[in-house]
């Protein structure tokens, strides 16, 4: 039989690195997908890149799309500050259909190729109060894309395969551990410098840092001194 073919959404970063992992080891044949979407910085492109490489994909793509030309995030309009402690509700730190916009490119990829699966690392438990990482949007979209695409219209069921959703942070990380995956060549931080190295103090890093901790694992981050 032939092998099997998967989009994985990939930033470079903890989530979406464990996830390629996942699907590497489920016998997926991984063609990775990144975005330049006007974040703040590109070292997690550069990481993104790098370990799609490192973990064997068949092919990496990087699409660039202007959601920094709508703002209405700190991570992609330099006026809203990165926020350092930790916040109640939806955070500015939310990109405004991000998750959505990813998906349906993913989505078209995935018909170009005959993949019927997508993975994306999207989290419900430590998933920093984003609307768009909850089981509820998964299954509205994988709808979506079995009602509006050839493929599902013809009966080859679209999957959006989210292996992260119900986990701890600790237990992405032993997770990922387990699977080999070496995330001190992974970038998190919301504000990393151009090297990659992590800010300590915003939201992701501290998700990041108590993952480990909770994980009794050591934490290979770079941080900046």
């Amino acid at each position: 039989m032939p092998n099997k073919k998967a989009v994985v959404l990939v930033s470079g970063g903890l989530d979406s690195t464990t996830v390629l992992a996942i699907a590497k080891n489920q016998g997926f044949d991984c063609y990775t997908l990144s975005f330049n979407y006007g974040q703040r910085h590109l070292a997690e492109l550069a990481a993104a890149a790098n370990t799609a490489k490192l973990m064997g994909a068949v092919e990496h793509k990087v699409v660039n799309l202007g959601l920094g030309s709508i703002g209405g995030s700190a991570l992609t309009d330099e006026n809203i500050e990165v926020p350092e402690d930790e916040t109640e509700g939806i955070p500015v730190t939310y990109v405004p259909a991000r998750n959505t916009v990813f998906l349906a490119i993913a989505l078209g990829w995935a018909e170009v190729l005959e993949a019927q699966d997508i993975f994306i690392g999207v989290n419900a438990v430590d998933y920093s109060g984003y609307p768009d990482c909850r089981p509820e949007f998964i299954s509205a979209f994988e709808n979506l894309a079995n009602l509006a695409t050839k493929a599902g219209v013809e009966g080859r069921q679209l999957r959006i395969q989210t292996p992260l959703l119900r986990l701890s942070k600790a237990e992405i990380v032993g997770l990922g551990a387990e699977l080999g995956v070496d995330y001190g060549a992974t970038v998190s931080c919301y504000q990393a410098d151009d090297e990659g190295r992590a800010c300590g103090r915003c939201d992701a890093c501290r998700l990041r840092r108590q993952g480990f901790s909770e994980a009794d694992l050591d934490d290979p981050t770079r941080y900046q001194t």
